[in-house]
């Protein structure tokens, strides 16, 4: 079995000497970039233009952002202490409204925050905390990759959407996490990314992390997933996601609907890894807001244009796939199966 290594050069985000660290992920794969943010709105912003992105990431960069609030906070009392924190909760959460772990992170910390009788001792729990969160997020996703690896075969070639890595968590991965997994198991695996947008996250940063860990990696056009399904090229799939409702509905990357639909059609098994954290018990599913990003990044590449001016533009960063086209969501606690409203439950009992 090959040992675990976490390449610290690829620890998406991190709390070092009081300021938060991040891996650039707009300058990928051509440059590998650190910033260091000591403001929380400069977090927010970070979050906002996909300098950090994936679920779990931003969950805990959000964490963050409220860890920076607390240290810079001027407050002498514990009431303005957690003014200033929900202020800066408030403009955090507003940045990504579809990934279900910014609240949770923020939640996480104002409820900690709460928790404590002075000033210097909600600092010390919210800095505390955050950290904690960031070491959990790599512990839970081994657990995840341990638990899925089972479900992948020596010899399989994994087809995976959008960036679900390292680059996504704090390390390791969602997907890619069991991915990772399952070589570690000692089995011989390929994976096929599709290029994703928006913005690409597949050809820029899963080829990127997967060429960087060793992997045997071929980067497809979005376009063709039905043929390269068609022609047997894939035998799983397992993808990320942003939102899971307890009805087994995964929002995730635009384009996932169709690679599961497609899968489906084509017999083959297709998986959702996930944590407990990306699971939202309560909204339903056509309550669910999904983000729309502008038009220039669907009618030009960089600074060249690719469409005429002046055209109407539908761009959503996420889309909706449905239980049924879903064998399995892989989680920290165990494998979810349908009827997903009776194995999603359980897993939180476990937990």
């Amino acid at each position: 079995m090959v040992d675990t290594i976490i390449d610290s050069s690829l620890r998406t985000v991190e709390w070092k000497d009081n300021k938060v660290i991040m891996i650039d992920q707009t300058k990928l794969p051509n440059e590998l970039v650190f910033v260091e943010y000591d403001d929380f709105t400069q977090v927010a912003d970070a979050i906002k233009t996909l300098v950090v992105r994936g679920a779990p990431a931003i969950g805990v960069s959000g964490a963050f952002g409220l860890a920076l609030t607390a240290l810079q906070s001027k407050a002498t009392t514990k009431d303005d202490l957690l003014s200033d924190l929900e202020n800066a909760r408030k403009i955090l959460f507003a940045t990504r409204p579809t990934a279900v772990n910014l609240g949770w992170g923020l939640e996480k910390i104002m409820n900690v925050a709460k928790s404590g009788d002075t000033v210097e001792q909600i600092k010390k729990l919210v800095i505390e905390t955050a950290k904690k969160m960031a070491e959990e997020d790599i512990e839970i996703n081994k657990a995840m990759g341990k638990n899925g690896s089972a479900l992948f075969d020596d010899n399989d070639t994994i087809m995976t959407h959008c960036n679900a890595g390292a680059l996504a968590t704090v390390a390791y991965g969602t997907a890619l996490g069991v991915i990772r997994a399952t070589r570690e198991s000692g089995k011989n695996i390929k994976v096929i990314a599709t290029e994703t947008r928006p913005i690409q996250q597949g050809s820029r940063l899963t080829v990127f992390e997967l060429k960087h860990d060793g992997f045997d990696v071929s980067l497809i056009p979005d376009t063709a997933v039905g043929y390269s399904m068609a022609n047997g090229l894939v035998n799983k799939v397992v993808v990320g996601a942003d939102r899971i409702v307890k009805t087994g509905h995964v929002f995730n990357k635009i384009g996932t609907y169709q690679v599961a639909t497609m899968a489906k059609q084509h017999g083959i098994p297709f998986y959702v890894a996930a944590p407990l954290s990306t699971i939202d018990l309560e909204t339903k599913a056509e309550d669910v807001i999904i983000e729309m990003r502008k038009g220039s990044e669907v009618t030009g590449i960089g600074y060249k244009k690719t469409a005429p001016d002046d055209i109407n533009v539908i761009n959503p960063a996420f889309d909706m796939t449905p239980p049924e086209l879903i064998s399995g969501i892989i989680t920290e606690k165990g494998v979810a199966r349908a009827p997903y409203e009776k194995s999603i439950p359980k897993l939180f009992q476990a937990n």
